[in-house]
Formats: C-alpha cells, structure tokens, sequence
C-alpha cells in the first residue's frame, strides 16, 4: 500500500497494489482510494509503484474528495465504485454501487464495506489485510479522525455517525487495526477508542 497527500485540504489518497498479477503492459492493476485532486500525481503514484489504476473507489461525495475522479476514470477506465447513499454526489460512471456489508473483490483481496451515515448521507468504509501484516487496514473516508469523528451539522447527524462507526470499525476490529483517514496522519483502533466516550459527551 502506498499513499499520498494532495490539495490544500491535505486529501489522503491509497493505493493499494496487487502484486500478484501482471497486466499485459507489465504493471500490476491497483485499486485507488479517492481521486481527491492533481490526477498527474495520482497517475505517477501508480507508475512509482509500477501499477495501473484499474479499480478506483469513491468513499463519499464531498467535493475535496471528487475533484480528480473523472479525468482518472476517462485516462484510465477503471472501475468505479461508489456508496449507494452518496451516489447522486460522485462525478463520472458508477460501475458498481455499494450497500452496507458488501465486498468488494480486488484480484485474490476481499475488501469488506460498510456504508455510515452522518457526515454525508453514506460514505463507505473499506477494511483489508495487506500481504505481510496480520492487522487489518480500515480505510475510513472522512468518518474518522484521529482525534474524533467526520464533520456533522446537527447533533442528530452526530449520534448517527459516531453510532456508525461504533458499530463499523470499534466494535468488529481489535486494538491493532490501522485506520487510514481522509485526511491526517494513520491511527489505531487501539489509540482511538478509549476516547470514545469523550467524543459522545463533546459532540463532535
């Protein structure tokens, strides 16, 4: 798995390879998590990683995530994935819509899904084993932060969220289990969940 950060609003961007298949031009298909923005950047991550974008999630509608996805479908035609509740928001072809406890199929990897509501009608949250690491590796949109879950508006919205992700990652994953958010620095199941008492009470 490799990653980067781009736009001023410091989007996280995945990349995860699957080496264990060579397409005919020599590269290794790669699924992308967000096509936030600077699509150059986001095509020379995959050249680095001698991988070709074939697969291309959309974790949720909001635009800092958006921006480049519809030049990277159009150079690349990989297929697109995206949550059910968000789908009206997410730019280009929608190849495949996702519902809660679907699994997405990425070479021999299974991506387990899981759709929460609050910060927008319905991002999706992905979890993986990556080859070499036994802890599982949660790609949680903008449902988490370290430090507190996504934006909401409304304390409804709120409970909504905190509730899902609850459910989604806290109460299905062990302490050990990296969380990649869209936007800072990974964190663990473990670091966050003594805190999440504290984010009830706060509100956010």
């Amino acid at each position: 798995m490799d990653q980067i950060s781009v736009s001023d609003y410091d989007n996280n961007c995945y990349l995860l390879v699957d080496h264990d298949r060579t397409l005919p031009n020599g590269t290794h298909p790669a699924l992308l998590i967000d096509a936030a923005d600077d699509a150059p950047a986001l095509l020379q991550l995959a050249a680095d990683n001698h991988a070709t974008i074939t697969d291309l999630l959309t974790t949720h509608q909001h635009f800092d995530h958006i921006r480049a996805t519809e030049e990277i479908l159009h150079k690349t035609g990989a297929t697109h994935y995206v949550p059910g509740p968000d789908a009206a928001g997410i730019p280009g072809q929608h190849d495949e819509i996702l519902s809660d406890g679907d699994t997405i199929t990425f070479g021999h990897h299974s991506l387990g899904v899981r759709i929460v509501s609050g910060h927008t009608p319905g991002g999706a949250i992905v979890s993986t084993h990556l080859a070499g690491d036994s802890a599982a590796h949660i790609f949680v949109g903008d449902n988490i932060f370290p430090g507190g879950v996504g934006k909401t508006d409304n304390p409804d919205d709120f409970t909504s969220l905190l509730n899902g992700v609850i459910d989604a990652v806290f109460n299905s994953f062990s302490d050990d289990a990296v969380v990649h958010p869209g936007h800072g620095a990974s964190t663990t199941v473990g670091t966050e969940r003594p805190n999440l008492e504290q984010w009830r009470q706060r509100g956010w």
